[in-house]
C-alpha cells in the first residue's frame, strides 16, 4: 500500500469549505473520495499529507491506509470478477449469442494484458465490421480499486445479451442501436489491488515512470483535452498523478483510438465509484458548458436519470477540478454526449465506499439499469430527451 518505500499512503480529512480549496488539495496531490459539508476525505502518501500540512491546508486527522484494507479478496468478495474470470465471462456471452455479441481487444496495458471490448449488434458479422446504427459506448474499471464499476458494464452487457430475443424492449433497442460495453479498462491495477488477497487501495495503472520514486499513473487524468490544466498532480506518488504527457498510457491511447474511431457514437457513459452523483462536464473548468444547447441535454439528461437511481446530478467541477478526464475529453474533442456516473454507496470511511461486499452488485446493476436503456434509444438522437421527451424509451418520471 506504500506509494513508495517509507512513505505509506495515508487516508486523511481535510477542511475545505469550496470548491477552490478543494481543488487545491488534489493539485498537492490528495485523491478526494468523500465530501461531507466542509470535510474532504481521501487518500495521498504521507509525504504529500506533510507538503499539504506545510503550505497551509487545514489536514485535520490522517492514519496509514492499510488499516483500512481488510475486506479479503477473492474469499470474502469472491462475487467480483478478477480479469481471468472476466475473460472467461466475455467468452461465455459470446458462446451465448455470437449472431449477436462479438469481442476483440482495443490495445493492451502496460504490463501486456489485452483491454476488451464488447459489441452488440445484430447486424454485424465481424467485431470492428463498420455499422451506421447509432452508437453507444460504456466503460468501467478506469481506476483499480474501484471494481464494482467492472461488475456494473459487465452485468448491462448480461442483461441485454440473456433477453435479446425474449424481452421486447431490449429486442427493439438492439435492433436499431450499436452498444459497446469495455467493462476493465484498468486490467493490471485491478489484478494488483488483490494480488496478496488483501486489498491495497490501489488507484492507478501499473507504469514504471521510469526513474520517478514511485508506480502509476491516473488514468482519469490522462486523456489530452485541457491536460495538466488544474484538479491533478505532477508527484508520481499521487493517487491523481496525471502521467508525464496527455496519453501517456497505452490503456489510455487504447481508448483514444477505439472511440476516435466508432463515428456513429453519440453517448459516452463511464463508470466510476463511489458517491452516487451523475457528473458531467466541465470537470476542467468550474465554467459550465458555453453552447447553450449542449449545457441543457447534459443537464436534462442528468436530471432524468438521477430520478431513476436516486444520484445526484451535478458539474463534475462543482466538487473540484479534474483536467484529463475522459468525459472532458469525450465531450471536449469528440461532441459525445458524456457522463460519469459514481456509483454506490453514498459514502463510506475509507475502504468502505470501494470495497462494499458481494451486496452492492445486483442493487448497483438494478439502479442503473433504467438510465443505461434511456440513453441507449438516445443514441440516435441525445438532444431528442431535451426536445421530445414523449419520444424517448422511459417517459420523464
Amino acid at each position: 500500500m506504500a506509494a513508495a518505500s517509507g512513505d505509506p499512503l495515508q487516508w486523511l480529512g481535510v477542511r475545505a469549505d469550496t470548491r477552490e480549496e478543494r481543488t487545491r488539495a488534489v493539485d498537492l496531490g490528495m485523491s478526494i473520495e468523500q465530501v461531507v459539508d466542509d470535510m474532504s476525505y481521501g487518500f495521498a502518501p504521507l509525504s504529500i499529507v506533510e507538503r499539504m500540512k506545510r503550505t497551509g491546508v487545514a489536514v485535520e486527522s490522517h492514519f496509514d491506509a492499510a488499516v483500512l484494507g481488510a475486506r479479503a479478496f477473492p474469499g470474502e468478495d469472491s462475487a467480483y470478477h478478477d480479469y481471468q474470470e472476466l475473460m472467461a465471462e466475455i467468452d461465455r456471452l459470446v458462446n451465448l449469442k455470437p449472431d449477436l455479441v462479438k469481442a476483440f481487444s482495443i490495445g493492451r496495458s502496460v504490463e501486456g494484458r489485452g483491454i476488451w471490448a464488447l459489441r452488440l449488434n445484430p447486424h454485424a458479422q465481424t467485431a470492428q465490421e463498420p455499422s451506421g446504427l447509432p452508437a453507444i459506448i460504456f466503460m468501467g474499471g478506469h481506476h483499480a480499486r474501484e471494481h464494482l464499476s467492472v461488475e456494473t458494464p459487465l452485468n448491462l452487457a448480461k442483461y441485454l445479451i440473456e433477453n435479446y430475443g425474449t424481452d421486447a424492449t431490449v429486442t427493439d433497442l438492439l435492433g436499431r442501436r450499436e452498444v459497446w460495453i469495455i467493462p476493465m479498462v484498468n486490467p493490471d491495477g485491478a489484478e494488483w489491488d488483490i494480488a496478496s488477497g488483501d486489498y491495497k487501495m490501489w488507484r492507478k495503472n501499473r507504469a514504471a515512470n521510469g526513474s520517478a520514486r514511485c508506480q502509476g499513473v491516473d488514468l482519469n487524468r490522462n486523456y489530452g483535452f485541457k491536460w495538466g490544466s488544474g484538479g491533478s498532480s505532477k508527484d508520481s506518488c499521487s493517487d491523481v498523478f496525471m502521467g508525464p504527457t496527455a496519453f501517456s498510457e497505452p490503456e489510455t491511447q487504447a481508448v483514444k483510438k477505439f472511440v476516435e474511431s466508432r463515428p456513429n457514437a453519440k453517448i459516452l457513459l463511464t463508470f466510476h465509484t463511489y458517491s452516487e452523483l451523475i457528473l458531467y462536464p466541465w470537470g476542467h473548468s468550474y465554467d459550465p458548458i458555453a453552447n447553450a444547447r449542449d449545457k441543457a441535454v447534459h443537464e436534462t439528461l442528468a436530471r432524468t436519470m438521477a430520478q431513476w437511481n436516486g444520484y445526484t446530478p451535478q458539474q463534475s467541477s462543482d466538487l473540484y477540478q479534474a483536467s484529463g478526464d475522459t468525459t472532458d475529453w469525450s465531450y471536449g474533442a469528440l461532441g459525445l454526449v458524456s457522463f460519469t456516473f459514481e456509483l454506490s454507496p453514498r459514502g463510506g470511511w475509507g475502504g468502505d465506499g470501494f470495497y462494499p461486499g458481494p451486496g452492492a452488485i445486483r442493487s448497483t446493476f438494478e439502479a442503473n439499469l433504467r438510465p443505461a436503456l434511456y440513453l441507449i434509444d438516445l443514441a440516435d438522437d441525445p438532444y431528442r430527451g431535451v426536445a421530445h421527451p414523449e419520444t424517448t424509451l422511459f417517459r420523464r418520471p
